[in-house]
């Protein structure tokens, strides 16, 4: 085989092909999980490869502070699930999870409700509001 020859570039065209697929992470074996997080707490993230850029599905339920290319706190803002994705630069998959905000233990957290209105409570020695105040109206009975 030569390198005039067809066939020698349908080898070579095929051995590229190959590198390039085997050089290029999967998505799948990006990290993939579900994780927790407790509403106004911040959970530790750390990657396997430098992101580039991170996405948050929901802002509303999950907020990310990039420390590193490889750092991420994943801070639980409001109850729900959300997703975050975080790619490297040349746009593939270094974190993929299904982000779930939970109330927790509950502890020093207090809900009291005046009528229709709920208003979270921080306690400590005494309660007192807390920043997230007033939550809304009460859910329908069943």
């Amino acid at each position: 085989m030569t390198r005039s020859d067809p066939s020698f570039r349908i080898v070579r065209l095929g051995a590229l092909a190959a590198a390039v697929v085997l050089a290029a992470p999967a998505v799948g074996a990006a990290q993939s999980a579900r994780m927790s997080v407790e509403i106004d707490q911040a959970a530790r993230v750390q990657l396997r490869g430098p992101a580039g850029s991170v996405i948050v599905g929901n802002p509303l339920i999950a907020d990310v502070t990039v420390v590193d290319a490889n750092t991420l706190y994943v801070t639980g803002k409001g109850y729900g699930v959300t997703e975050i994705v975080a790619v490297d630069a040349g746009g593939r998959t270094v974190f993929q999870s299904e982000v779930v905000v939970t109330a927790g233990s509950g502890s020093g957290r207090v809900r009291v409700w005046r009528g229709g209105q709920a208003t979270e409570m921080a306690c400590a020695a005494s309660c007192s509001p807390s920043l997230r105040g007033t939550t809304g109206a009460a859910p329908d009975a069943p």
